[in-house]
């Protein structure tokens, strides 16, 4: 069955389609105009004979205005411009047999692709991908590439989403890079936006107002998913990256600000069984991702093979943060929640998944936050120490590695890489790159000023003590500065490379063929900075983990099982020494 939106090429010609019931006149405009067919519920259409991909149109609305196609496969002129048909049927596999990989096995690196490389772009980013394997990566996930404005930012301000961003090169780029990813045995994800469209560039309020409600997220007007077409825009957008474009799984952003009521059901669970119906027609496997505060541990199941409603997994803010509590001593914002006992809020997360699992948070609004989760398997939960908000949503985009003493992470890295739990990196990570990823963007005018005035509103204190050092978003130097630095890599660097490569040899051998099946067990931390742990596996064996997260000396506890990491520490644990072991 064909989308309902955007255009389509046949051999016959061009089919386009326009929800538009807030217009009284739709007009396609190629290189004349052609009255488009008004039918029920307000779509607009018309069939042009003899057209092929890469002609260029647009829609004249009420004879007012030029509007994009919403469902627009590609913008060669970023998002003011006509859009281009794209016939992504004539994209031609080289890696056909490619049907994905189980979760279990899932090792992600996160990656922004105009900063991943000098050049910025898709083409560019296959020249790495052999580092990423020979790294232990087994997943590549991209910042969100839903066009937006202007020729650089993060991607979560995207107005467009069937584009991808012209920035970072063509349709058939991308594809190219998934192909080669594909080729080498790489999963790729993709960081999609379903609760808000950005400011710039976006004009479904002027001929679909009912796209939207009253109600605001922090980023804009909140997306009405009760109409039954702005639904089926979410859910074929990402039919449209899972099967056009063969992504391999979807990490949909700040799912607690997607519209849901009460007692109907959520446009989280169709487009979860969507997917899983094209996983089924396909043979692949398909994975679903969602960053979600609320913790909603009932909207996860890594276990669904395929998704019928259910999601894989959850990126664990709460893991990262208390280990950024631990490593830094930082207390401002939500940083705050995580005061009282950072190590034993770790030791809840190696246990049962989430640290706020029903209790109170002040950040949040001093309200429960969460839902139990130690039933889930524990490789329901992405854990990371670093990703593109820790860094970026700070004044200066610094990393951890620049805050926090190398022994220090290091030892957050040998517990994070090899507990049962799916770890993700972020770009750069892998050889401890301090290149900052400082917030950017690239609007201009009122909106450019707006965005400024936020920033130094929201970080006052820096730009009180720092002044003009604090990275402009604006400045086309910003996003420059994050570009990763390959080709200057320290001996350091390159210790720090190899210590990550051994510790996910380490994880391929040892930890992914026994996470099918593992439950969570018990984790214990006491004062003096020891924390133990320990998990069941699939197979039936005990993963015991023994770590010393201090700068003293400890006592080593007794401990069973035959070392796979760490050595035997004798009767005392080093300072920042990380102990995994396996017993039957």
């Amino acid at each position: 069955m064909r989308p309902s939106f955007g255009a389509k090429a046949s051999k016959d010609g061009v089919s386009f389609r326009l929800w538009a019931p807030g217009a009284r006149r739709v007009d396609l405009v190629l290189d004349k105009r052609h009255a488009m067919r008004r039918r029920e519920d307000g779509w607009y259409v018309a069939d042009i004979a003899g057209l092929t991909a890469g002609a260029r149109y647009q829609f004249r609305i009420d004879d007012e205005l030029d509007v994009p196609d919403p469902a627009s496969a590609f913008q060669p002129d970023d998002v003011f411009g006509p859009s281009e048909v794209i016939d992504h049927d004539g994209f031609e596999w080289r890696a056909g047999d490619w049907r994905g990989r189980p979760w279990h096995e899932t090792v992600l690196l996160e990656a922004h692709v105009g900063t991943f490389t000098q050049q910025g772009s898709y083409r560019a980013m296959i020249d790495r991908l052999d580092h990423l394997v020979a790294t232990g990566i087994t997943a590549l996930e991209l910042m969100p590439l839903a066009d937006f404005a202007g020729k650089c930012g993060w991607g979560y301000d995207g107005v467009l989403w069937y584009a991808p961003d012209s920035a970072y090169g063509r349709p058939e780029d991308l594809k190219t890079l998934i192909d080669e990813a594909h080729l080498r045995g790489l999963m790729v994800f993709l960081d999609v936006v379903y609760n808000h469209f950005g400011p710039e560039g976006n004009y479904l309020g002027r001929y679909a107002p009912n796209f939207f409600t009253d109600a605001h997220t922090p980023w804009g007007s909140t997306i009405d998913y009760r109409v039954p077409q702005v639904r089926a825009f979410a859910v074929e957008n990402a039919l449209c990256w899972l099967g056009d474009y063969r992504f391999d799984g979807l990490r949909l952003d700040a799912a607690n600000h997607i519209m849901a009521f009460p007692g109907e059901q959520s446009v989280l669970h169709d487009l979860s069984v969507a997917a899983g119906q094209l996983a089924q027609a396909t043979g692949r496997h398909i994975h679903l991702v969602l960053e979600n505060g609320d913790n909603r541990a009932s909207l996860l199941d890594p276990t669904e093979e395929p998704p019928n409603g259910k999601y894989r997994g959850q990126w664990n803010d709460d893991y990262h943060h208390v280990w950024h509590v631990m490593l830094t001593r930082e207390s401002s914002g939500y940083y705050g929640d995580y005061q009282r006992s950072p190590r034993g809020d770790l030791a809840r997360a190696l246990a049962s998944g989430f640290v706020y699992q029903g209790e109170v948070s002040a950040f949040w609004g001093n309200k429960p936050r969460g839902e139990p989760s130690r039933q889930l398997p524990p490789d329901t939960f992405v854990n990371f120490l670093q990703n593109h908000d820790q860094i970026g949503n700070r004044p200066f985009g610094d990393r951890l590695e620049s805050i926090a003493s190398p022994s220090a992470v290091e030892a957050a890295l040998a517990v994070t890489l090899l507990a049962p739990m799916v770890p993700m990196l972020f770009m750069g990570e892998e050889w401890g790159s301090k290149k900052p990823f400082p917030f950017f963007c690239d609007f201009h005018g009122d909106l450019a000023n707006a965005v400024r005035k936020g920033r130094r509103q929201e970080y006052a204190w820096a730009y009180a003590k720092y002044g003009d050092e604090v990275p402009d978003p604006l400045d086309p130097a910003t996003p420059q500065s994050a570009v990763l630095d390959w080709d200057l890599r320290s001996p350091e660097h390159d210790a720090r490379l190899t210590l990550v490569r051994e510790l996910l040899h380490i994880r391929r051998t040892e930890i992914m063929p026994r996470l099918a099946g593992a439950a969570f067990g018990e984790a214990q931390a006491e004062d003096s900075g020891l924390l133990t742990a320990h998990w069941r596996m699939g197979d039936g064996t005990t993963l015991r983990l023994t770590a010393n997260l201090s700068d003293r000396d400890v006592t080593s506890p007794n401990s069973t099982g035959t070392p796979i990491w760490g050595g035997e520490p004798g009767g005392r644990l080093a300072p920042w020494s990380v102990v995994w072991r396996l017993a039957r």
